[in-house]
């Protein structure tokens, strides 16, 4: 009875952990095409370590990359690494600038605005301009 009982855990607890895989790969192979999408027709400029925050009319979120729209002709995108777990489910970006720019290796925390809980932090990496 022993031994039925630790098989059906262990096949249990590996079907769960192949599931949890193939969800993340099935969420990275989305974001990617949503990434894509969002930068059809724009070429891929030079990396930038700062960006003007004053320049930027929008800000979207595709999994753990930011886009930063200063234009419909002109964006930055910004790969965070990982870690702003609450850049997926819409949480606020917060940042925090000693300069008066967004530059790489600044902090980005993710906050639950209604319950006021930090959800996630990660660092900026280089800021790659798109334009069409």
């Amino acid at each position: 009875m022993y031994r039925v009982i630790l098989a059906s855990a262990l096949l249990l607890a590996g079907s769960a952990a192949l599931s949890k895989d193939s969800y993340r790969e099935r969420q990275e192979a989305r974001d990617r095409t949503e990434l894509a999408k969002a930068l059809d027709g724009f070429t891929a400029g030079k990396p930038t370590s700062c960006i003007d925050p004053r320049r930027i009319n929008e800000t979207q979120r595709i999994g753990d990359t930011i886009i930063y729209k200063a234009s419909r002709r002109e964006l930055y995108v910004n790969d965070t690494g990982g870690g702003c777990f609450g850049l997926r489910n819409g949480d606020a970006i917060v940042t925090k600038s000693y300069t008066g720019q967004l530059c790489r290796g600044d902090i980005v925390t993710t906050v639950d605005l209604p319950a006021r809980i930090p959800s996630g932090s990660c660092a900026f990496g280089d800021f790659i301009p798109y334009r069409k």
